[in-house]
């Protein structure tokens, strides 16, 4: 392992050259005027993998094609490890807020000592060439790797993912693997790693309450006529109680508390709510008023209001009753829910409590279950040691108050549970301009990768 750590150390500089190439592609995959340039940034990839000895394709799709690469020289009694990644990167607009060219890597000063700075910096082709200097320098040491390994980088994961299913279905076979292991994640903190272990799932609706047939003067009809606004606010209002608490019926089911030793994991990171809070100008939890602050953010669900709309919306007074009114809202999910029975449920919590005349119209959106990996999955174990080795202290196991459609799309699709654990900041500007990847986070991150490669064959 030091001879493999020795390697990661004197290839840095061959490391960032071939990142900084990588960068230089502009592949947007959100703009049809770069289709080209993220299929050469797919070429790109397949060449390198394929120049490391692995056995490295394309695989096409409706859309942007996938990448696919294998090494099983570890024989077929070694772990079988599925790395993601993705190759296209964000819109770099608004261009003149960036200090140099978003596709003309830099490699500046900052407060942390020397950052990469351009577009896909961090997200995600950083993170994957870290990856791969990590298995680069494994086969210059050993001619081999620890552990069987199939390379998936997907070109649209920016744009939503509209051809991953398919992806995935057409190369199930090819991708079938013990689990996966995504690094397209933070730290906790500069010195700090992390391992997200949960993450948040979505459920989205519509609902418009209707009312009278038209809008109706509120001289002649107020205080007769039902009054749409009024009674769906009435209704949204009931969501939750004084503790804040989901009152939608069978809400929580299927839900497990926060374990003991996550909590002592969490109490460890030093989280300061008001400060999170105080950067977005607000002071106070506002969740259950039980819960702990991250248990808020990450192991709860949520029932939100997005937007709520009716009537009159122009300037000035406008004396009238509307016709309907209509809110949005979106739950996030946690593990042990089912989406569409929360769904199912709100609908009830809401026509179960129409005034008279009133009627009411859905219109589902997305949904998906939250994610949970179990604190014994053994490739989880091994993970926690490497990054432990590495940075001299324990990864923090951390949740994630939002969704990662990836995730759940490779459980679906291929049976997979995900390791997600990645070496970027909080400020390093994702998906804004200036994106920067600290250079010591590529540099450890890589280390890291190493180490964990070993990890999971039981090499450490």
């Amino acid at each position: 392992m030091q001879k493999i750590l020795d390697t990661v150390d004197a290839q840095l500089d061959n490391s960032l050259a071939r990142l900084f190439a990588f960068l230089r592609i502009p592949s947007i995959s959100a703009q049809p005027a770069h289709q080209g340039d993220c299929r050469k940034a797919a070429e790109w990839a397949r060449d390198l993998l394929a120049e490391m000895g692995f056995a490295a394709r394309l695989s096409e799709t409706s859309g942007l094609p996938g990448v696919i690469a294998t090494h099983h020289g570890a024989g077929p009694e070694a772990p079988h490890v599925l790395f993601y990644g993705h190759y296209d990167v964000q819109p770099a607009d608004p261009l003149e807020l960036w200090n140099s060219a978003p596709f003309d890597p830099q490699l500046v000063d900052g407060p942390r000592g020397k950052r990469i700075v351009a577009r896909g910096a961090v997200d995600d082709k950083g993170q994957v060439i870290s990856f791969l200097e990590a298995v680069r320098a494994h086969l210059a040491v050993n001619g081999r790797l620890p552990a069987r390994l199939t390379v998936l980088l997907e070109g649209e994961e920016e744009n939503g993912s509209p051809s991953l299913a398919e992806l995935l279905n057409n190369e199930r076979a090819a991708l079938a693997a013990d689990f996966v292991y995504v690094a397209d994640t933070n730290m906790w903190n500069f010195t700090t790693p992390a391992i997200t272990t949960s993450l948040r799932g979505l459920a989205a609706i519509d609902v418009r309450l209707h009312g009278p047939k038209r809008d109706l003067h509120s001289g002649l009809f107020g205080g007769i006529a039902l009054n749409p606004i009024q009674a769906l606010v009435d209704i949204l209002g009931q969501l939750k109680d004084a503790q804040g608490r989901i009152q939608i019926a069978g809400f929580y089911d299927g839900i497990a508390p926060v374990s003991a030793a996550q909590a002592e994991n969490w109490a460890g990171l030093g989280f300061d709510p008001a400060a999170f809070l105080g950067d977005v100008g607000l002071s106070a939890p506002a969740g259950e008023a039980d819960q702990l602050p991250l248990a808020q953010l990450w192991a709860r669900p949520t029932a939100e209001l997005n937007g709520i709309y009716g009537g009159y919306q122009g300037e000035g007074s406008k004396t009238v009753i509307p016709a309907h009114a209509t809110a949005k809202l979106t739950f996030r999910l946690v593990a042990g829910q089912d989406p569409q029975k929360v769904l199912e449920n709100f609908e009830y919590f809401v026509t179960s409590r129409l005034p008279p005349d009133a009627r009411v119209e859905f219109t589902r959106g997305g949904a998906a279950p939250g994610f949970s990996l179990s604190p014994d999955a053994p490739f989880l174990r091994a993970a926690q040691a490497a990054l432990a080795a590495e940075f001299g202290k324990p990864a923090a196991l951390a949740g994630c108050g939002a969704s990662i459609p990836v995730v759940e799309a490779f459980k679906t699709h291929l049976g997979l549970d995900t390791l997600l654990a990645g070496f970027g900041l909080d400020d390093d500007c994702i998906h804004s301009p200036n994106e920067k990847f600290e250079l010591a986070c590529f540099h450890r991150g890589t280390r890291a990768h190493a180490r964990m490669l070993a990890a999971f064959a039981g090499q450490l």
